[in-house]
C-alpha cells in the first residue's frame, strides 16, 4: 500500500517538474544592437512616377548633341527609393504599367501587380499576374517576369501562357527568354495542348 502510494506521489512530481520545464522555456531575451531586426525605411516615396528611359545611336559625351528616342516609359501610383542602401534598389508595391517602344514607334504594353528595379544590376523584377502584350496583338501572361535592361532581354522560369492571334496559336509552358521586340523568343518547355494554324499551301 505504502509502495503505490509512493510511485503516484513521484509520478506527480515527475510530470509537474516536466510541466514546470517547458512553460520556463519561454524566450523573454530582448535582442538589440546588431542582434535586432533592422527596419529599412526608403529615403523617398513619389506618387504618380512616371520614368522614361531613352537611348541615341552612338554613345555621347557631355558636350555631344545627338537626337534621343523614347525605349520606354514606366508608370506606378506609388514608388520607394531605397538607393540610399549598399544594394540599391526601388520598389513599385501599388503595381505598375511599361510601355515599350521599337524603332518603327510601335508600343507594347506590360503590367504588373508588383516591381523591383535593382539599380546597380539594371534589373527589373515583375510579380504577380505580369501581362505583357506586343503591339500585333501576341500576348504573354506569368506571374513573374525579369527585364534586362542592359541586355535588352525579357525572362522567366515560371509557368506562362503565350497567346499569338497572328498565328491562331495558343502555347503553355515553363520558361521563356525573348527580346524586347518580340522577333526572337524561346522556350525552355512546353506541354498541354496547343492549337498550330495550318499552312494551306
Amino acid at each position: 500500500m505504502r509502495s503505490h502510494r509512493g510511485f503516484t506521489i513521484y509520478s506527480i512530481a515527475t510530470v509537474f517538474s516536466v510541466a514546470m520545464l517547458f512553460l520556463s522555456c519561454k524566450d523573454t531575451y530582448k535582442r538589440v544592437g546588431e542582434e535586432a531586426a533592422t527596419v529599412i525605411y526608403p529615403q523617398g516615396v513619389a506618387q504618380n512616377f512616371e520614368l522614361t528611359y531613352t537611348e541615341t545611336n552612338e554613345e555621347m559625351t557631355t558636350e555631344d548633341e545627338e537626337r534621343s528616342r523614347i525605349v520606354a516609359v514606366l508608370k506606378s501610383p506609388i514608388s520607394e527609393d531605397f538607393d540610399n542602401l549598399q544594394f540599391q534598389y526601388r520598389t513599385f508595391p501599388k503595381g505598375l504599367e511599361v510601355t515599350f517602344y521599337d524603332e518603327e514607334g510601335n508600343q507594347s504594353f506590360l503590367t504588373a501587380d508588383y516591381g523591383i528595379i535593382y539599380s546597380n544590376t539594371n534589373l527589373l523584377d515583375l510579380q504577380g499576374n505580369v501581362t505583357l502584350t506586343t503591339y500585333d496583338g501576341k500576348k504573354l501572361e506569368a506571374p513573374q517576369l525579369y527585364w534586362d535592361r542592359k541586355q535588352d532581354w525579357i525572362f522567366t522560369q515560371q509557368k506562362f501562357k503565350f497567346t499569338n492571334p497572328e498565328e491562331g496559336t495558343i502555347m503553355d509552358g515553363e520558361g521563356m527568354d525573348f527580346n524586347r521586340s518580340f522577333n526572337f523568343l524561346t522556350a525552355h518547355k512546353t506541354y498541354g495542348l496547343m492549337t498550330l494554324k495550318e499552312d494551306k499551301s
